[in-house]
């Protein structure tokens, strides 16, 4: 799984949006499956453009159709074409409850990636049973260091504690992912793929950046 978080970066947004899932979709007939997460903006658009890449959510919330005024509701969203989401990214912080109730009401073929800080919170996470966790140390998001560098002991330590909790939740690892070679090392580490965003979405060559986060795999 390469999951590229669109956030709202200029690079990613709007109609450079639609330029990065066209150079994603050029990448998609690999070995990995290619995720990209998109803004609500954004959605429905790259949904529509999408044909090999899935596109996600950055957020969802648990409430349903009615007044709920500035909240992402999911029914909607999947309507709009999102096909899975991410939830408790480090820039959007919620409450455990949050996440449980989110997918006590989503279909239980929606694939929700919930992130986590640290093991503690992986292990909280994994008793919720989120199709993936993604592990990201706030303070190595969007550096030029990745985990897989800075602190490999963190992905295995998560895969090791998710796997005790529920065998069934996949591990993703983030945070100053940039190349195959961090793509590589996760994989080692046991992590089933990345979550990244501005190693991709601020590259000065897409392409040349998404064929080498593929090269080893």
């Amino acid at each position: 799984m390469i999951v590229v978080n669109f956030k709202t970066y200029a690079s990613a947004s709007g109609a450079e949006a639609e330029a990065l899932l066209k150079a994603m979709e050029a990448h998609a007939d690999g070995p990995a499956t290619f995720v990209a997460v998109a803004s609500a903006f954004d959605l429905a658009v790259l949904a529509q453009q999408a044909s090999s890449v899935e596109v996600w959510s950055q957020h969802l919330d648990p409430v349903g159709l009615g007044g709920f005024t500035g909240w992402l509701e999911p029914q909607t969203a999947m309507q709009r074409g999102a096909s899975g989401s991410i939830i408790n990214h480090a820039e959007h912080k919620v409450e455990l409850e949050h996440v449980r109730s989110l997918l006590e009401i989503l279909p239980d073929d929606f694939p929700v990636c919930a992130c986590a800080a640290d093991v503690e919170e992986a292990k909280a996470l994994a008793a919720l049973s989120p199709t993936y966790i993604a592990v990201e140390p706030p303070e190595l998001i969007g550096g030029d260091i990745s985990v897989t560098t800075a602190d490999p002991a963190i992905v295995s330590d998560t895969v090791a504690a998710v796997k005790a909790v529920n065998p069934s939740v996949r591990v993703l690892c983030g945070a100053g992912v940039k190349n195959g070679q961090d793509v590589a090392k996760a994989m080692e580490l046991g992590a089933e793929g990345v979550l990244l965003a501005s190693g991709v979405t601020k590259a000065s060559d897409v392409h040349a950046v998404l064929a080498d986060l593929v090269a080893s795999l």
